[in-house]
């Protein structure tokens, strides 16, 4: 039979669509979905059991070969502070884990703690998790609205459906605001994210000494008080241990991912009095010697290529020669708390990678220590200071409040931080720091590798160009996993990240990852095949305003030949430039970076962001209802507003009726000494305290608190007058209120006052003794 060529074409189309269908379904079958399927049953039924042969499902098991993987990451650690990437901080044990495998000198986070988080667990760049800024600074744009969507499954998940045991510890700060209480829901919490445990705080920052713990989503108290000697690190790193030993009694067979997320170095700055004189005077030089003594280390160590400059000092930080003497003072003693904290943490993470390494499998466990989540932060303004809410809130420090308590920073009483430049000084050799994702100050972070087992290079340098995007996938590598492409039902979206495995046993090897964008509060950069074009966006401690996006600054860098980035060729090469700004235009609309957004405590204002108190003027807590976060608080900021709480009183009875915040910031209305009392804590600078002029009755009794606010200015006061069944027995005026937040280290407590104390008055939770049948908020 002839065939036309018409009818062959036809034909061949027909086989080529056939082709198709059989590798699109082959392929199909080849994506890996989870959780993956129980096997098959390979048994027997008959009508009885004697007949019938079992055939047990059988749980799912990691590869024979799958390591266990601690992975920790640190919390505002500039690339020059600690001693492993030659900073002036002693990090014994950080060096150990450098020495048995490899450091990373060219690793990059995204600019700021949440961020980093959401792409080190997820592989996906932050904006495609929601996480272009912090949740408390959200907006309601895909790429900013701190929404961890089920597309992008957490790296705890994708182990756990492989055969993991997971836990996390510490820092969690990728949980939207307004589902940060108790009624949850819980799905975006660690254990709504595939840590099968979690012991740690939820939220930026906490207290060292007086944290807001939670196990799994349940509040706990830390089981020792400050002057027991408790600290946070040291307890998160006994309590790792503790589940790690567990984990290897009972299933030692089953490899285990434990994620240790530290809340230091962030602020407040909180250690021992110990670990901070053991730096005493190693920074009287200040930090333009800091700097230029780190360069030579690195140098020397073989950290940043020989010929790297020295980046030049900012116009907007001042130098260490220009200060007086009473600021050196101050300065020096605030580094050298920092150095103190860094320490602690080192020393206690030292314990917890020890007692691991010590057990069966110790050999076979992967360390990947990234040593900061960011740059050091300059959130503590050009001069530090002892309370950092109040300059969030816009209020500066002093000086002289600082020079009078400067023995005592360190301890419980300071929501501490130090001046800018010393976090500028430990991001050396870059320009910036935190919050500054233009440049390599913002971003560079030093990387660690360890793993005996697999890993045969010892105390090597790499680097290549990596991102924080490329330790998801470089995870699965090392545990034989495939990236799957649904899970819980979910499509996946395809993975940002890299696996960097390729460069753990060669040096010279080229990088895989050719481009990388930039993007936190404005400022913006595009890394390209050794090119960098940056776009400052103003000075990180500037919390209010926008420089606007009119007329953009672009600078240019070869980072192949400029490791610091300390030369701009913008002038020099155009071309060059409008090609990179051209490209962070494509994946900036890739990866919804668009709208970009400068703007800071204007954010946190958004009167469009979920809230499960918005709109609402009317409260009613009952008693025993306690931390209750701040995104859950009646927001009495600067407002007029009525507190009433019915409750039984015997002469003698005392306690709190209730707390808002803590040392920090806050107020407490409660009973002492047969009276009733109200205190108004501004920023622990100033208390202002109202008591009844007669004493309670007994009985059942209605008390109350009323405030007028009358100053229309930022931080304004009023009038506060208390009442006892509804007669006036107290007056004072408040001369300054708290605008945005008390504080985020802090709860709100019915029938007690958790954590730290706002009112001196009282020691401890100052717990109720008798009964309070509610407690009510009216808010004009």
């Amino acid at each position: 039979m002839k065939i036309h060529n018409k009818d062959m074409k036809k034909i061949l189309l027909i086989i080529n669509l056939l082709l198709l269908l059989v590798i699109s379904r082959s392929c199909f079958a080849q994506e890996e979905v989870l959780p993956k399927k129980w096997n098959h049953f390979n048994g027997k039924i008959e009508r009885t059991f004697t007949e019938s042969e079992e055939d047990y499902p059988q749980p799912i098991q990691a590869d024979e070969k799958a390591p266990n993987i601690i992975l920790v990451i640190l919390d505002d650690v500039g690339f020059g502070q600690s001693s492993t990437f030659g900073g002036p901080i002693a990090t014994p044990h950080l060096d150990k884990v450098a020495e048995e495998g490899i450091s990373y000198t060219q690793f990059h986070t995204t600019g700021v703690c949440s961020a980093t988080r959401a792409a080190l667990l997820t592989g996906r760049n932050h904006h495609q998790t929601g996480f272009g800024t912090i949740s408390e600074m959200s907006t309601g744009f895909p790429g900013y609205n701190s929404i961890w969507d089920k597309d992008a499954a957490s790296v705890a998940e994708v182990l756990k459906e492989n055969g993991y045991n997971t836990a996390a510890w510490g820092k969690w700060h990728n949980t939207p605001d307004w589902e940060t209480s108790q009624t949850g829901p819980f799905d975006r919490w660690p254990t709504g994210l595939g840590f099968e445990y979690f012991y740690g705080f939820i939220g930026g920052e906490t207290s060292q000494y007086e944290p807001q713990l939670y196990k799994n989503t349940i509040a706990v108290e830390p089981n020792l008080k400050p002057e027991d000697g408790y600290h946070l690190t040291e307890d998160l790193s006994k309590d790792a241990i503790h589940w790690i030993q567990q984990q290897q009694s009972l299933n030692p067979d089953k490899p285990y991912f434990a994620y240790f997320s530290t809340g230091a170095i962030h602020a407040p700055l909180h250690v021992q009095k110990e670990w901070i004189e053991k730096y005493k005077g190693k920074f009287d030089e200040g930090w333009d010697k800091m700097r230029e003594e780190t360069i030579k280390r690195q140098i020397e160590m073989g950290i940043v290529p020989e010929g790297t400059k020295l980046t030049e000092r900012p116009d907007a930080i001042e130098s260490w020669e220009s200060q007086t003497e009473e600021q050196k003072k101050l300065y020096a003693r605030q580094m050298e708390v920092v150095a103190g904290y860094l320490a602690h943490t080192d020393h206690y993470i030292g314990e917890l990678l020890k007692e691991a390494r010590s057990l069966p499998g110790g050999e076979n466990t992967m360390v990947i220590y990234v040593v900061g989540d960011n740059g050091a932060s300059g959130e503590g303004t050009p001069m530090g200071t002892i309370n950092n809410m109040m300059v969030q809130n816009g209020f500066p420090d002093s000086l002289e409040d600082q020079l009078k308590v400067m023995d005592e920073l360190g301890s419980k009483e300071f929501e501490n931080h130090y001046a800018v430049p010393w976090a500028w000084a430990g991001c050396a050799p870059f320009q910036w720091m935190k919050r500054v994702p233009s440049h390599f100050g913002g971003t560079r972070n030093g990387l660690v590798i360890s793993w005996p087992e697999g890993l045969k290079s010892k105390n090597e340098k790499r680097t290549q160009f990596h991102h924080v995007v490329d330790i998801a996938p470089t995870i699965y590598e090392a545990a034989k996993i495939k990236t799957p492409s649904h899970v819980n039902g979910v499509e996946q979206t395809p993975m940002a990240g890299v696996p960097m495995n390729y460069s753990f046993e060669s040096e010279e090897v080229e990088s895989t990852r050719k481009i990388q964008y930039f993007e936190v509060g404005g400022h913006h950069a595009i890394y390209h095949d050794g090119w960098v074009a940056s776009a400052f966006h103003g000075v990180p401690w500037k919390f209010t305003g926008s420089v606007g996006f009119d007329s953009v600054k672009w600078e240019l860098y070869n980072v192949e030949e400029d490791f610091s980035q300390s030369t701009d060729l913008a002038d020099k090469y155009p071309e060059k430039l409008a090609e990179l700004i051209e490209l962070f235009d494509e994946e900036a609309k890739k990866y919804n970076v668009y709208p970009l957004d400068d703007r800071y405590a204007e954010r946190a204002l958004n009167p469009l962001r979920p809230s499960i108190t918005r709109g609402k003027k009317y409260f009613k807590f009952y008693q025993g209802t306690t931390r209750i976060p701040e995104g859950g608080t009646p927001p009495v900021y600067s407002k007029s507003h009525t507190i009433q709480s019915a409750l039984n009183y015997s002469k003698g009875d005392e306690g709190v009726i209730v707390a808002v915040g803590g040392n920090v910031a806050g107020y407490s209305m409660y009973i002492q000494g047969n009276k009733l009392h109200y205190t108004y804590n501004f920023f622990n600078k100033e208390r202002y305290k109202v008591s009844s002029s007669i004493d309670l009755p007994e009985g059942e009794i209605t008390v109350k608190m009323r405030y007028e606010q009358e100053s229309e200015a930022w931080g304004g006061g009023g009038t506060a007058t208390l009442y006892i069944n509804n007669k006036a027995v107290g007056k004072t005026k408040i001369n300054k209120t708290v605008p945005i937040r008390f504080a985020v280290t802090e709860t709100t407590d019915i029938g007690m006052d958790l954590g730290s104390q706002v009112s001196k008055d009282y020691i401890g939770s100052f717990e109720y003794t008798n009964s309070i049948q509610s407690v009510e908020y009216f808010i004009d």
